[in-house]
Order: structure tokens, then C-alpha cells, then sequence
């Protein structure tokens, strides 16, 4: 934990110097004085709308596995955001799977496996979303290699995870044959905590399941497109809205570098990094990439802290939990509250 930490910290000063490198600090505060407010409360209603999709999304999901009450799931969600934004080197990741198991019948291993399916999917969809805009916008050839990358990334991802679905009997024989190499007891974990993961992987065999996820995810990405074109209106920028599409593009790639809590330095870098792209002076791209940050961890800690006293957490236990052999204690039962 103290070893990510400081490496998150490190990495988050590198890329904070390089947001601030040659700017002057009256130009940032001149760029600030200039936003228009009306804005930021039709910025702010969109991030909540995003946070309760995501939740829905991830609901979805989890259906193959197990029934969850919405309210739990929203609370376990919010939580498990806030926890993302808090913990250094995006551990923060392990906590909705562990507070599902503990509102639910639903195993944390499992649980785990459709947030991974999750993940697949944003990045799938964002590429695909991402190739669609180059219809209408000419991009320079290093970022449409970065984004054809993530593309191939996210596809092979998706179809090794139907592979262990659809063709799980000879999955599992393979995985057997290569626990053999291990002394008995860690082939044993091994061998339960994979079988356990993949049954999060299940609704890809749902079509309508995953028609609905593969939906949801394209509405998340439209309004997260949508925030950063509301705050490019309240900046005065001239930017068509396939514009906002891409900065949230380049964003996305950037936050995915694990970095101190609260994504400090990789948000701002990378935001800038994508208004650089059409032009927009350091120093507004600097300023904008702090109001977005704060409206965007803003809500999520607020959000967060609502529903903290419904689905506590703590690092310790959380830390025993996945030290269990084969994460057996989390398979089955609720987590004593």
C-alpha cells in the first residue's frame, strides 16, 4: 500500500510540473475570472446523471450472478467511486466488488469479474466511438495509432472472455494442465479464484443483457462528452462538440495511469495535452481542466460520503479479505456488517 502510494505521488508530481511548466499564475487566475457560471449547474446534473448509469450499468451486469436491491446497488456503487478517486494506484477498483459480497449473495471473486467486463467494455465502446468521430475530424496519425491500439486491446480482451464462457470446459482443462506447475496448495487457489472470476464474465453470453450494457455504455460516454462541451460553452471555447468527444478520449487514457488519489496531475496534464490538439493556450486548458476536475471528484466524493454510513468500508479488513485462501470467505456469504 505505502509502495503505490508513493508511486502514485511521484508519477502525479511529474505530470502536475508538466501542467504548470512555463505558465504564470496571473494568466490562470485571468482565465478563471472569465468563465461564465451559468454552466457549471447543467455540468453538474450531467456528472450525477453519469454516476446513477454507471450504477444501473454495473447492475446489469451483476443480474447472471444475483439479484441486488437498487438501493444497495447505488450505495455500493457511490462508495466504490469515492473509493476509486481516494486510494492511490486505482485499488480503489476492489472495493464495489468486496461491498456487493457484503450487501449480497453474490462472491467478491465473481464480482470482480464484471467489473472487469466493465472495463472491457467502456474501452471498446470509447474506441469505437472514438473511430466514428474521424469521419468528421482529421486527428494527427500518433493518436489514431494510440486509439487503434486500445481498439485491438479491448476486442481481443472481449472475445478471450467469451472464449472462457462459451468454451469453458476446455478452458478449464487448460487451466488445470498449467496449475500443475505449482505446489498443490497454490494450484488449488489458483485454480478456484480463476473458475470464480470468470462467472462474472457470464451476461456476454446474454445477448439482450448485453445489447442493454453495450447501450447503457454508449448514453455514459455521450454525457461524459457532454460535460466537457458544457464547460467548453462556459469557457468561451469555439470547439465543435466532436472536440469534447476527444479531449474525454485523451482524459480517459490519461486517468488509466495509476497516480495519486484523486487522479491530481494525470487529470490536468491530459486534459490539456487534448485542448492542445485544437489550439487552446496552455494556461485556459490549465483552467479548465481544474474546474472539471472539481466538479468531477467533486460529486463523486459528495456522492460518496452520502452513502458512506449505509456500506462501510475499512482498508484493513478489506486487506484480510483478500488474503484468504482462495478468497473463500468472500465466495459465499455477506460479510458480517
Amino acid at each position: 500500500m505505502k509502495k503505490n502510494l508513493l508511486a502514485g505521488l511521484l508519477i502525479s508530481a511529474v505530470l502536475v510540473y508538466l501542467a504548470l511548466r512555463g505558465l504564470q499564475l496571473n494568466e490562470i487566475v485571468r482565465e478563471f475570472k472569465a468563465v461564465r457560471g451559468g454552466y457549471i449547474p447543467a455540468a453538474m446534473i450531467v456528472i450525477v446523471l453519469v454516476q446513477v448509469a454507471r450504477s444501473i450499468r454495473w447492475g446489469v451486469i451483476l443480474q447472471p450472478l444475483g439479484k441486488v436491491r437498487i438501493l444497495s446497488l447505488l450505495s455500493v456503487s457511490f462508495v466504490g467511486f469515492l473509493a476509486i478517486v481516494s486510494l492511490p494506484a486505482r485499488l480503489g477498483e476492489l472495493v464495489r466488488p468486496w461491498l456487493i459480497a457484503a450487501n449480497s449473495s453474490i462472491g467478491m471473486t465473481p464480482a470482480l469479474g464484471t467489473v472487469l467486463v466493465e472495463r472491457v467494455l467502456d474501452s471498446l465502446m470509447l474506441a469505437i466511438l472514438f473511430f466514428s468521430i474521424l469521419l468528421f475530424m482529421p486527428l494527427p496519425a500518433w493518436f489514431v495509432q494510440s486509439s487503434a491500439l486500445l481498439l485491438i486491446v479491448a476486442f481481443a480482451l472481449l472475445m478471450a472472455m467469451a472464449f472462457m464462457i462459451f468454451r469453458r470446459k476446455d478452458f478449464l482443462e487448460w487451466v488445470d494442465r498449467f496449475c500443475r506447475w505449482f505446489p498443490q496448495r497454490a494450484a488449488g487457489r489458483i485454480g478456484r479464484l480463476i473458475r470464480r472470476l470468470i462467472e462474472g464474465f457470464q451476461v456476454i453470453s446474454d445477448y439482450r443483457r448485453l445489447m442493454t450494457i453495450l447501450l447503457l455504455s454508449l448514453v455514459i460516454w455521450l454525457m461524459n462528452a457532454a460535460v466537457m462541451y458544457i464547460l467548453m460553452r462556459s469557457f468561451g471555447m469555439t470547439l465543435p462538440p466532436a472536440a469534447a468527444f476527444i479531449v474525454m478520449v485523451v482524459l480517459m487514457i490519461g486517468i488509466a495511469i495509476p497516480a495519486a488519489p484523486g487522479f491530481i496531475g494525470n487529470w490536468h496534464y491530459f486534459c490539456i495535452l487534448g485542448l492542445g490538439l485544437f489550439g487552446i493556450p496552455r494556461s485556459e486548458a490549465l483552467s479548465f481542466a481544474v474546474i472539471h476536475h472539481i466538479l468531477s471528484v467533486g460529486i463523486v466524493v459528495v456522492l460518496g460520503v452520502i452513502c458512506l454510513p449505509f456500506s462501510r468500508f475499512s482498508l484493513k479488513e478489506l486487506k484480510a479479505e483478500l488474503g484468504e485462501s482462495g478468497g473463500s470467505r468472500a465466495e459465499g456469504t455477506s460479510l458480517r456488517r
